[in-house]
């Protein structure tokens, strides 16, 4: 299977930079061995899209909230009457037996 990258290319993407950019970006690409411009632009800015979505993904807890979760996990509450009542309702409705 393909990657992204290797996948056939039919969008486009410009963008105006200046001459200072676009100096920074031809040295970091030759640092990182990237053939060409566009090449090290594209790989950095997906590596970095790809790196943003993950994190913010990732549900971070602070350690007295994970403890609060943990708990509630080992110890949930006794069903209360409006949970029962749903409860009944979801298998009226759903139970095939």
């Amino acid at each position: 299977m393909k990657s992204e990258i290797e996948a056939p290319k039919s969008a486009r993407f410009e963008a105006r930079i200046t001459t200072v950019q676009k100096s920074l970006f031809q040295r970091a690409a030759a640092l990182k061995g990237h053939r060409t411009l566009t090449e090290f632009v594209i790989t950095s800015a997906q590596e970095k899209a790809e790196m943003l979505i993950r994190e913010s993904e990732v549900l971070r807890l602070s350690k007295q909230d994970r403890q609060t979760v943990v708990e509630a996990l080992l110890h949930p509450p006794a069903p209360n009457k409006k949970l029962k009542q749903a409860g009944a309702r979801f298998k009226k409705l759903f139970d095939t037996r």
